[in-house]
């Protein structure tokens, strides 16, 4: 399984694997900036960057400065440093080289990566027509609003997995 393969203690949550996605294309970031573009709390975005810190998938970006040709999502041509910015380190690389969404989505629930995929295409989760349990757990990963919408977060993640 993608999930327990990602480290010793580290079981791969949705939210883990959208930082692991942002570093991927944006190069280098913060975690108050990952929030905003996911629409996700920043709590939940600086629990996972601890979580992937102590598992070795990303690690800090050093000095005080950073070039748009680094941080790929800057506009400016070089930024001073506000924030703790991350990066993804050379297992994270690896790691995300291997990755496997089909195996992943599979992982998290049975028929995932039909699911995600259905979900991806379609407006809301009334048009799949799933039992509870799978819309339940889809509100619970934060794919879906308690109206049955798709989050900005899971419309982020789809866009950044590109469904080949």
């Amino acid at each position: 399984m993608q999930g327990e393969r990602a480290g010793s203690f580290l079981k791969l949550l949705p939210v883990h694997l959208y930082v692991l996605l942002h570093l991927k294309k944006a190069g280098v970031d913060y975690a108050k900036m990952m929030a905003k573009v996911s629409g996700l709390p920043v709590d939940l975005i600086n629990d996972a960057i601890k979580d992937l810190m102590e598992a070795g998938f990303i690690e800090r970006d050093p000095g005080s400065a950073i070039k748009r040709s680094k941080a790929r999502f800057k506009k400016a041509f070089e930024v001073h440093k506000h924030h703790t910015y991350y990066r993804l380190s050379r297992k994270g690389e690896l790691f995300l080289r291997s990755f496997d969404p089909r195996e992943y989505f599979n992982s998290l629930f049975p028929n995932g990566w039909e699911v995600v995929r259905g979900l991806a295409e379609c407006k809301s989760v009334n048009e799949l027509n799933l039992d509870g349990e799978r819309v339940k757990e889809l509100k619970i990963y934060r794919f879906i609003t308690e109206k049955g919408r798709k989050t900005e977060f899971f419309k982020v993640l789809t866009s950044f997995l590109s469904f080949r």
